[in-house]
């Protein structure tokens, strides 16, 4: 859209750097700068002269190139863009001794838990002397154990999916 609205004013430029004649400004929803017309056909469809008028040039910017992510230069990738094996495996090996960091504490959290329900027969702490402050714990407690175990098992198939 931008090159629409600047074509005018290039036109306008080199006609006006080349002096062949009159320059016409025609209205419409592209405004129009020409010096193509006769007067008369300039007159017929409503074009008036900008001759004397000081013209103004905008240049525009010329779009960049895209850049494209180049190739590693530690020669870790392969002609073809791939990762070598050795590195491949260091990664999958790091990966690995992270899940299983998060395993551990992820079971560490649900055994946490599941000693503080004590099967859904908790011990009341001193600040719970509302029954229903001890219920609303003990269900949270519940979810939080259920949210545990869904933890566990899907650090379990990410583990399992490592080869």
């Amino acid at each position: 859209m931008l090159n629409r609205l600047l074509a005018p004013l290039f036109v306008l430029a080199s006609l006006g750097a080349q002096a062949q004649g009159t320059v016409y400004r025609c209205p419409g929803p592209p405004v129009l700068y020409t010096d193509a017309l006769s007067a008369k056909e300039a007159h017929e469809k409503g074009c008036r002269t900008i001759e004397g008028t000081p013209i103004t040039v905008v240049q525009a910017t010329k779009p960049r190139p895209s850049v494209t992510a180049a190739p590693a230069s530690d020669g870790a990738r392969g002609a073809e863009g791939r990762v070598d094996a050795g590195q491949q495996r260091a990664r999958d090996d790091e990966r690995r001794r992270v899940l299983q960091a998060e395993l551990r504490q992820a079971e560490e959290r649900l055994a946490n838990a599941q000693r503080d329900f004590g099967n859904g027969q908790g011990e009341r702490r001193g600040d719970e002397r509302n029954y229903q402050k001890y219920l609303d714990r003990m269900a949270e407690l519940k979810d939080n154990i259920a949210r545990y175990e869904a933890d566990v098992q899907a650090l379990k198939r990410e583990i399992a999916k490592l080869p």
